[in-house]
């Protein structure tokens, strides 16, 4: 093996502009392939992470009513036109049994009950319509971490206290200290002082939002003990559908997974992750045919010597090996300056960037795509390896 390293590395000193070349143009398209996937993975990453920013990866909520079915006699057939059944603010049947067995459940990490309904804040002059949302404290913070998106006060609620977002508290002109009056659909009202305000960065949420403590949540939607959602976080945020399918069968309730509520998301990280593939794809095949073309003419240019080695007693398969070895270490050599400066792309990008989002440098991403470039240079060298071990020598000899 050491001779075929000697002659393949030979080859290469003699023609290095070739090899120069070819050697950029793989360290150019892995560092494309390099960049490109990391900035891909960080784009989806982020998405991901500002879309469950806001939201638990499962809900659990009462299964939809129904209309009941029309008795008719044995034999004959009745035309029924009725309206899907209006869907009325309920409770989950024996909720704190359901959050109990939920707890237990392998895959979820944080099990939260919320109760949650329509509602008006008022505060002088001004009305708006509110979502009210109950929670409890320290199960919620590992839903979602409301404490980090405070921009004033402080994350308190119970005892008449409440927290509202930015919009809500520009458009009712309130901060913290000032008391606005809650009216529920059922009549029922309450006045509560606002606590903290908090910026989630969706528009919705900051202008809906009212947090408050469960129990008075209870009383105004008249649910007393009741709780509408159970949000739960799972520890595989892509293993979010299969859990919930489970917790369906298990429980009977309507479950749904952040990957069902935000489908369109899941589609366009998708096609994302499609189109990524795809061009990686391609610049893969240009490296690959780069260096089957530089080792094809690389045996053209070498038959004398190609001819000189077999007459001397070299084998088909030491020739073969010659030009493998060369496909290999071009395709190495490449990678690693091109997997450099892939990284260095990353880094100019973090430092530099818009800003709009980090991406984290890859730890598996350099090995493997390392690997990959490696066999694709073997890979490419095949052909023209074959053709120079097929050679004749004493044609080889004679060709000029």
């Amino acid at each position: 093996m050491w001779l075929e390293t000697s002659i393949a590395l030979k080859f290469m000193r003699q023609g290095a502009t070739q090899t120069l070349l070819i050697l950029i143009g793989i360290a150019v398209g892995v560092s494309v392939i390099v960049f490109i996937t990391t900035l891909i993975l960080g784009l989806q990453s982020n998405i991901v992470e500002r879309t469950l920013g806001t939201q638990s990866h499962i809900r659990v909520e009462p299964a939809e009513e129904v209309n009941a079915p029309v008795p008719h006699l044995p034999d004959t057939h009745v035309l029924v036109l009725e309206d899907p059944r209006a869907q009325r603010l309920r409770s989950i049947n024996n909720w704190i049994q359901v959050r109990d067995l939920l707890d237990t459940v392998p895959n979820v990490v944080a099990v939260s009950p919320v109760v949650s309904g329509p509602a008006f804040a008022r505060r002088g002059e001004v009305l708006k319509s509110v979502s009210l949302v109950g929670i409890d404290p320290p199960r919620y913070e590992k839903i979602i971490p409301i404490s980090q998106d405070l921009v004033a006060g402080e994350f308190r609620v119970g005892a008449g206290d409440a927290l509202i977002g930015t919009l809500l508290a520009q458009d009712l002109g309130a901060s913290v200290g000032s008391k606005i009056r809650l009216e529920s659909g059922q009549g029922r009202t309450a006045v509560v002082t606002v606590a903290g305000i908090f910026e989630l960065g969706v528009r919705d949420l900051d202008l809906r939002y009212v947090y408050l403590d469960l129990k008075q949540t209870q009383a105004l939607l008249d649910l007393p003990g009741g709780v509408t959602v159970i949000d739960l976080t799972v520890r595989d945020l892509f293993s979010a559908d299969t859990v919930a399918r489970e917790l369906a069968r298990i429980t009977g309730l309507k479950v749904e997974s952040w990957i069902t509520s935000n489908a369109q998301l899941m589609n366009a990280l998708s096609s994302q992750r499609l189109s990524t593939i795809m061009i990686c794809f391609f610049v893969a095949i240009s490296v690959a045919f780069g260096i089957a073309s530089v080792l094809a003419i690389s045996v053209t240019q070498r038959t004398r010597e190609i001819g000189i080695l077999r007459a001397m007693g070299m084998r088909r398969q030491q020739i073969l090996r010659v030009f493998l070895i060369q496909g290999g270490v071009l395709a190495f050599s490449g990678a690693i300056v091109g997997s450099a400066l892939g990284l260095a792309l990353v880094w100019v990008f973090n430092t530099f960037g818009p800003r709009l989002f980090y991406i984290p440098l890859p730890v598996v991403l350099v090995p493997i795509t390392i690997v990959i470039a490696s066999v694709t240079g073997i890979l490419a060298a095949l052909v023209p390896a074959w053709r120079a071990s097929r050679l004749n020598p004493v044609e080889a000899i004679r060709y000029v």
